[in-house]
């Protein structure tokens, strides 16, 4: 079993609109409400891949139960925590006429020390059986930085191998917990290291793997730093590794790093080496730019990006 962590679970809603202006009426063409939150975008392209996937976190109030409600839809199984305070909600607009997308997020709900203390022994229990556990995103108002910290330090005193995707000073505390893997963008990385990476800079490339090389002779086993179209880099034992995405058509990039974080906790778990794994999780994440709904994809198109994922040994550790 597959354990994904969403401490800030939303309704995600989708707008679809045509020439966005802001200041004014805007009609929506289309819209979709869906069960969101970082963590719950990797737990639906988990269930896509065909994993038993069980979801905790915090929901609370009508919005929480109508997150819960529908994720028997995804084969996702409910393992959330209630409060009585409502979960938020985000809204995704996608411009069909200008091909870009506006996100409004709200706070979410407020944790109590006796909210935490209670999630915590519920997590504790529900970990027991799983082989991985993601934790992915922001933490509710009453959380402080070091939320993950904690559920890593659980984690791995059970002998869990921990995959974190968040930002900030939750990043900075819980790494020094040593999770598995971690997979920073190249500002969450250059925060992490002190070092200055500039995209247009001729040592970019030589700078981010310094970076995530200064990250895993911590203990972090993995650290995939993404780099967006131009596909990652990984470190890991078996070495250094670049993995290549052939170029797509893609409809809504929102959610896309959930998804790879979806096919490394699938690699992983099936015990993949670190280059099938990489590219597993390369292809979920393309085939899922490919696709309106967030935190989706097409078996269809994972398929057919696999065997264009190029990975490139740039270096033995």
């Amino acid at each position: 079993m597959i354990l994904t962590v969403t401490l800030n679970a939303a309704i995600d809603k989708r707008y679809v609109v045509e020439n966005f202006k802001e200041g004014e009426v805007n009609r929506v063409l289309e819209c979709e409400y869906v069960p969101g939150g970082k963590g719950l975008n990797v737990s639906k392209p988990l269930a896509v891949a065909g994993a038993d996937v069980v979801a905790t976190g915090f929901v609370g109030g009508f919005a929480g139960e109508y997150i819960c409600s529908r994720l028997s839809e995804y084969k996702v199984r409910d393992g959330f925590y209630r409060v009585k305070e409502e979960s938020r909600s985000c809204i995704n607009i996608w411009d069909v006429a200008k091909k870009k997308q506006t996100e409004f997020l709200e706070p979410g709900l407020t944790i109590k020390a006796a909210d935490w203390e209670g999630f915590e022994k519920h997590f504790t229990e529900l970990i027991a059986a799983a082989d991985v556990v993601t934790m992915s995103g922001s933490v509710p108002k009453g959380l402080d930085s070091s939320a993950y910290k904690k559920l890593i330090a659980i984690g791995k005193s059970m002998g869990k191998k921990m995959i974190l995707d968040t930002s900030g000073k939750l990043l900075v505390e819980a790494v020094e917990s040593i999770p598995y893997m971690i997979k920073p963008n190249i500002d969450e990385i250059a925060m992490l290291t002190g070092r200055q990476i500039k995209v247009d800079a001729p040592d970019f490339f030589d700078t981010v793997i310094a970076a995530a090389k200064q990250v895993f002779e911590k203990g972090v086993s993995i650290v995939v730093v993404s780099l967006g179209a131009d596909g990652s880099v990984m470190v890991c034992p078996d070495g250094i590794y670049r993995a290549i995405v052939p170029k797509i058509d893609a409809v809504n990039t929102v959610g896309c790093g959930d998804s790879m974080i979806a096919g490394f906790a699938l690699g992983i778990s099936e015990g993949l080496s670190f280059v099938d794994t990489l590219k597993k999780a390369s292809a979920i994440s393309a085939a899922a730019a490919m696709t309106e709904e967030t935190g989706w994809f097409k078996l269809e198109d994972m398929n057919n990006l696999l065997p264009q994922i190029k990975v490139e040994k740039l270096t033995n550790y």
